[in-house]
């Protein structure tokens, strides 16, 4: 992981089906393979900038 030990636990919540090509690259790009999965990514600018562009999609699991 990163070298500051930060992470951040992401989960999709929101199917892609109807959205644009875009945030369905974004949403593979964070790792996801399934729906309501959780996965553990490093707590870094470009992540949380993939987060941002699909909010309607993800959310971030405390």
């Amino acid at each position: 992981m990163a070298k500051s030990g930060k992470t951040i636990r992401i989960k999709w919540v929101r199917s892609a089906i109807a959205t644009p090509k875009k945030h369905k690259a974004v949403v593979k790009g964070l790792g996801f393979t399934r729906l309501n999965q959780v996965v553990v990514r490093e707590d870094s600018p470009s992540i949380r900038g993939m987060v941002n562009k699909v909010p309607h999609l993800v959310q971030i699991v405390d």
